[in-house]
């Protein structure tokens, strides 16, 4: 059956496919980051007592916001910071010493209410970072603050949110040092960048569309490392979310010690692989050597590859250009394949089977 796709300089019919307004949320990405560093300016200061380490406890695009400030504050904070994606939380994740902070969108979600449970009874110190829910009334009850927020949409919408209000709380903590100016240049980087990108901008100038008829129609792998190994994760989830898109995502240098063993087999399938390397001026040079290199092995053995690189002067930049990039190359993806970009029935369906299940 032959495969048609949107003419994506016809973007007036895009509002057809997206009635609920995806593409307004990633236009307003770099005003939402703005204004969350302001929110997270204005809450009150924690009062917690000296804290020697973090653990972020969330999942999907409140985990994203995590990972991106732990590569962001690991050469700038002086204390470790730990992603949990599960529930409960680690053994060692006990005492005042720990601030747990639990990101969640919905403030329902499962698994991050599991963990905050668990840092209550191992004597944590607690900030919940929410729109309400649960994790908000579990925290006032329980004496913790809660940087609440609101907005309309779905979690991945709120990135914005997550990073910046984490951000902010460290900086509060006195635990990062001042990020502001670094801050506003990724925002204005976002919005220079974002001319150039956005729905209005024509293909033949426009990257993002550009990558998206290089993605279409293939199995598709981002990869990246450092600062972009997150957004590499967000461009796999954005992917998979707004195109309903079969993606994945390889951190160098791991791998070209593990997946480059695998090239190939099957070889129909690999054949309509295609490999994105995210590349940043702050990637350490060892890493941007193997990115080149591992691009030319792929290459070499027939994948479809290309470079993708990352717009600004600081590392904050270059973590919020490609991000931004990928998601409006993502949502461009959408329209080619001719899908909703915002309802995901596969992840709505599974967690109502979930709920079916009941508690065990």
């Amino acid at each position: 059956m032959e495969i048609t796709c949107m003419n994506l300089d016809d973007y007036a019919s895009f509002q057809t496919l997206d009635p609920e307004g995806m593409l307004a949320h990633i236009d307003e990405l770099p005003d939402q980051l703005q204004f969350a560093w302001e929110l997270g300016k204005q809450n009150p200061k924690p009062a917690f007592a000296e804290v020697q380490s973090i653990v972020v406890a969330g999942m999907g695009g409140s985990a994203t916001g995590a990972d991106l400030l732990a590569a962001y504050a690991a050469p700038l904070c002086r204390v470790p910071i730990y992603v949990h994606r599960d529930y409960d939380l680690p053994a060692w994740v006990q005492g005042s010493g720990t601030l747990v902070i639990c990101s969640s969108y919905s403030g329902n979600t499962e698994e991050t209410l599991s963990a905050y449970a668990r840092a209550c009874a191992n004597g944590c110190q607690i900030l919940s970072i929410t729109t309400g829910g649960k994790l908000a009334e579990s925290s006032l009850n329980g004496g913790f603050p809660a940087w609440t927020f609101e907005h309309n949409g779905q979690p991945r919408t709120a990135l914005g949110f997550s990073f910046g209000l984490m951000l902010a709380a460290l900086y509060r903590l006195e635990l990062l040092p001042n990020p502001e100016i670094d801050l506003e240049g990724a925002v204005k980087t976002m919005r220079a960048q974002q001319a150039l990108i956005q729905a209005s901008s024509p293909l033949n100038k426009n990257i993002a569309k550009r990558l998206a008829g290089q993605l279409y129609d293939r199995m598709i792998a981002i990869f990246g490392s450092g600062y972009m190994a997150p957004v590499a994760r967000r461009w796999k989830g954005q992917i998979s979310g707004l195109a309903k898109t079969w993606s994945q995502v390889e951190f160098l240098p791991e791998v070209d010690h593990t997946t480059l063993g695998g090239l190939s087999n099957p070889a129909d399938i690999l054949n309509k692989a295609m490999v994105l390397f995210l590349r940043a001026p702050s990637d350490h040079p060892r890493n941007r050597l193997r990115s080149d290199l591992t691009r030319r092995t792929f290459m070499v053995e027939g994948f479809n590859t290309d470079f993708v690189d990352a717009c600004g002067d600081t590392p904050l930049s270059h973590i919020w250009s490609a991000l931004h990039l990928g998601d409006y190359t993502a949502y461009y993806l959408a329209m080619m394949y001719g899908v909703d970009p915002t309802p995901v029935p596969t992840i709505a369906g599974f967690k109502m089977d979930m709920n079916k299940a009941g508690d065990h």
